[in-house]
């Protein structure tokens, strides 16, 4: 009969320490964090307004040559011509957009990523977690891991 009282105790213990240890784990998705951000939506916009005209260029183009497409059987020497200038528009337009979106993540990067870093110290500490992990390194939980991701983009709206 002790031992089973004893076996029982241990049980119970395990059992309550469990859950504490799951709470020791949580995951962070940091580029959602960051992204959701103000000034991540500010710097979007400010990209918009910089690249949007060429966008609409390039869709513009888009459509022209898909409508020359249809017809590429029946199209003239210069129609041709002009379909093949019509490719290298587009693709300047759209690596001056990749470029500028780049640009402009990485800037964005650079200077959130020390603030970042903040952030995700005074939540580890907040929460006296032990192991933080992002959501794609998740193989598996029994439970849904303690999602902090809105309470970094929370301090990080307060730093940026």
């Amino acid at each position: 009969m002790r031992k089973l009282t004893a076996a029982f105790a241990f049980l119970m213990m395990t059992a309550i320490a469990l859950p504490a240890l799951a709470a020791d784990v949580a995951v962070l998705d940091w580029r959602r964090a960051l992204m959701e951000t103000d000034a991540a939506q500010s710097s979007l916009s400010e990209l918009e307004s910089r690249v949007g005209s060429q966008q609409q260029q390039a869709q513009a183009l888009e459509q022209e040559l898909n409508q020359l497409q249809q017809r590429a059987s029946s199209l003239s020497d210069s129609e041709r011509q002009q379909a093949n200038q019509k490719v290298a528009e587009l693709n300047r337009l759209m690596g001056e957009v990749v470029q500028a979106r780049q640009e402009s993540e990485q800037a964005l990067l650079q200077r959130a990523e020390p603030k970042l870093q903040q952030a995700v110290e005074q939540i580890i500490a907040r929460h006296s977690i032990q192991v933080l992990v992002e959501p794609q390194g998740v193989l598996h939980a029994e439970r849904d891991l303690q999602d902090v991701t809105a309470e970094v983009t929370e301090i990080l709206n307060s730093m940026l």
